[in-house]
């Protein structure tokens, strides 16, 4: 019975993301991590970033990586099952559901994922910017799920998403999932005045896969 009633969540979740993108090419689920997965995941992200396990991220690919702090100024540390930790492993379980479903509903045809953990310090921004590089176009759709339990209006770090002729803010509350085409939509970070945490990454598609394996428990 619990079981069936953790499903019929997930898929409320789910649908609510999905149809919300179809809708307005923006998916936005509010409720897509569990309290207690986003919980744990932000006690990791605060461990980490006391440990001084964080690093500055960068800007372009593997060929063109650099960092420029006039860009971006966030600080990351990607996730892997191989850290065996629960709750990384609990939140790559909710993305092969979540991945599993977004094929067999929509056939979107994802065969990997990637994802990091994010922390905007205090005056840290992402300048407006596409999530897909120009020389590799495996990056399909884009992902954000916020750690911030105790987020106000005026603490700054929305997701500005620009689309046509204007634009649309998103706030970083806590559990709460973005959805967006990673090659359709450009988009920034504003200005943080507290610390801003997420896990962001990217469902990826590379044809020379049948199956997903990037990151992933096969």
């Amino acid at each position: 019975m619990l079981l069936n009633i953790r499903r019929y969540i997930l898929q409320i979740a789910f649908d609510q993301l999905i149809d919300s993108y179809i809708s307005g090419e923006v998916g936005i689920s509010d409720r897509f991590l569990s309290e207690s997965l986003a919980l744990h995941l932000k006690a990791n992200l605060v461990s980490l970033y006391s440990g001084d396990q964080l690093r500055a991220a960068s800007v372009g690919n593997d060929q063109q990586i650099r960092q420029n702090s006039l860009v971006r100024g966030d600080k990351i540390l990607w996730l892997d099952r191989a850290h065996g930790n629960d709750y990384e492993n609990q939140f790559f379980d909710l993305m092969d559901s979540f991945v599993s479903y977004l094929n067999s509903s929509c056939y979107t045809g994802i065969t990997g994922y990637e994802f990091h953990y994010t922390l905007y310090e205090k005056g840290s921004f992402y300048k407006r910017h596409l999530d897909q590089f120009r020389d590799n176009d495996s990056r399909q759709y884009s992902m954000v799920m916020y750690l911030n339990d105790d987020w106000h209006a005026g603490d700054g770090g929305e997701l500005r998403i620009y689309q046509h002729d204007g634009h649309q803010n998103v706030a970083p509350v806590n559990r709460k999932a973005v959805f967006f085409k990673s090659s359709a939509l450009e988009h920034e970070v504003l200005p943080v005045t507290c610390p801003r945490m997420s896990i962001t990454g990217w469902l990826k598609c590379d044809p020379n896969k049948g199956a997903i394996s990037v990151r992933l428990k096969l």
